[in-house]
């Protein structure tokens, strides 16, 4: 059992939210093996990171801008096997919705759509792939999250399921609960807390002084 007190909550959306690895997998393995590449090696260097970042890695030689609106298309037509992680309704329903937001290294179109398949909703605040210069493991989509928020960095606890992000979160000054629905965990134990599933994490909204309301988190 552990806890935190914080002013907000930034969750990463795909593997932690919902579970959109089956869509994923099958658009990367088919870019990859048309590609010329592993798919293997590309499906996990995909993950947790942005799409064009991913193409501007293995394939510099390619126009990453048009690559990434092809990526874009399959996956926004391919949601297939998409599902909620059970417990994110419930933990998001607790959550003033001023208080958390969505990090995701997916563009704003897909991520809307994601959420809106899987019945979750969309939040205030989101920070996408084409609104940062940099995806994850650099700090700044998370920098952003917390000043959506309007929150000091160090107030905010990040909820990941991908060593970038881990990475990401610490790197922003951070904690981070992490969740083992895609990477085994140990290659998430440099997370602060790493959680069974994320149907463990619970939210209580606290009232304190001058009006304001705290986040206690617990599992």
């Amino acid at each position: 059992m552990g806890s935190i007190e914080c002013g907000g909550v930034l969750f990463d959306l795909d593997g932690v939210l919902v579970d959109s690895t089956p869509a994923v997998t099958r658009v990367w393995r088919g870019w990859a093996i048309e590609h010329g590449y592993d798919p293997a090696r590309i499906v996990k260097l995909a993950h947790g990171r942005r799409a064009i970042e991913t193409v501007e890695l293995v394939a510099p030689h390619l126009d990453s801008t048009a690559e990434l609106a092809e990526l874009e298309r399959r996956e926004l037509d391919d949601t297939d096997g998409l599902v909620v992680f059970e417990g994110a309704a419930r933990l998001l329903a607790s959550l003033p919705p001023d208080r958390w937001a969505v990090v995701t290294s997916g563009t704003r179109r897909l991520a809307t759509k994601r959420l809106q398949v899987a019945g979750l909703p969309v939040p205030e605040k989101m920070v996408s792939a084409e609104e940062v210069k940099l995806g994850k493991p650099d700090p700044s989509p998370f920098l952003r999250g917390a000043e959506l928020l309007g929150l000091r960095p160090s107030d905010c606890v990040v909820v990941e399921d991908a060593p970038s992000g881990i990475e990401a979160a610490h790197r922003a000054q951070m904690t981070a609960i992490a969740v083992p629905t895609t990477y085994p965990r140990p290659e998430l134990s440099h997370a602060d807390a790493l959680l069974e599933c994320l149907d463990q994490l619970q939210a209580d909204s606290v009232p304190v002084a001058g009006g304001q309301t705290r986040i206690v988190l617990r599992w």
